[in-house]
């Protein structure tokens, strides 16, 4: 027979809505999966009041059951046959907690923010490239298990599917839509964990890993491309890496350091869909290893036609 939810939450039957979402809360930090991994005693508590706020947090609920017409496993009762709250008018009932039909959850609580002040927007388990800690369940719901999952820029942009690994030893492939954006949330549904009246959801959050070539602004992508002197000073062709592939550029002819080139349709894609440019901005650069006849004519560049570049 389950508890009466007053008892339960630690509060008296005159306390108010806010009194109760305070009760719950707290508890709900104490209790938690998360906050007591292994703990199978805390688990169960935390299970208990979960299923009392789901009764006395919704005042529809909590006014069924003051009256008997609800009892402490969420079961609607029938004055008259049989029923009634074994702590209120009406008689007793046994089993474990389920929740009523309709069951909206708990009312004026955001459950993903109970641990926010322990764990942040995700659990233990849940920071780094795709581990996923335990969420939080909703009504006898399965929890939600969320997760952080680090990409690659050219996997935001193309989309793909990426593995990750849940803290139960399941492993799932994430569908990574085309143009996923840095700190979007994708819901798997019922990808969470088990409960009395379904799975919870997966909620992955993406998070995309410095390039090491690319720098991002919106959707404009920048990098800097090596070319040759003679490619820089008779201009030609040359390729060029872009996240979509190589391409072949045409290095215009006294090219010089800092100069920059378009590349329309190659950069990133923004929130919208729109997909931005790529800028490549030329460095001109030498050998390794200066070729001798390179030196000899700078030698006589240098004595015949004297330059200073400027200096700012």
């Amino acid at each position: 027979m389950a508890r009466d939810p007053y008892l339960e939450l630690g509060v008296p039957r005159s306390a108010s809505q806010d009194e109760i979402r305070k009760a719950f809360r707290k508890l709900a930090k104490q209790f938690h999966p998360d906050a007591n991994p292994g703990d199978n005693t805390a688990e169960e508590k935390f299970k208990r009041v979960s299923a009392a706020f789901d009764i006395v947090g919704d005042a529809d609920k909590r006014k069924k059951f003051d009256r008997g017409e609800m009892d402490a496993d969420g079961r609607e009762q029938h004055p008259g046959y049989g029923g009634g709250s074994p702590f209120g008018p009406g008689g007793a009932s046994g089993g474990r907690y389920r929740p009523g039909p309709g069951s909206p959850g708990f009312e004026g609580v955001d459950i993903n923010d109970i641990l926010g002040d322990m764990f942040g927007q995700r659990g233990p388990g849940g920071q780094g490239g795709g581990r996923a800690g335990f969420g939080f369940g909703n009504g006898g719901r399965g929890a939600d298990l969320r997760a952080h999952l680090d990409i690659d820029l050219e996997e935001a942009i193309r989309g793909g599917k990426k593995r990750i690994a849940f803290s139960d030893g399941r492993t799932l492939d994430v569908n990574i839509p085309k143009g996923a954006q840095d700190g979007q949330t994708l819901r798997l549904k019922g990808q969470g964990s088990a409960g009395r009246a379904g799975p919870g959801d997966a909620l992955i959050e993406l998070g995309i890993k410095p390039h090491p070539l690319y720098r991002r602004e919106g959707e404009v992508l920048h990098m800097d491309l090596p070319v040759s002197v003679p490619d820089a000073v008779l201009g030609g062709k040359i390729d060029a890496p872009t996240p979509d592939g190589m391409v072949t550029l045409t290095v215009p002819r006294g090219s010089n350091s800092g100069a920059q080139l378009r590349l329309k349709g190659r950069g990133f894609i923004g929130p919208k869909g729109q997909r931005g440019d790529l800028l490549a901005r030329l460095v001109v650069t030498l050998p390794d290893a200066v070729d001798p006849q390179l030196e000899k004519f700078a030698e006589a560049w240098r004595k015949e036609r004297p330059y200073s570049p400027k200096r700012r």
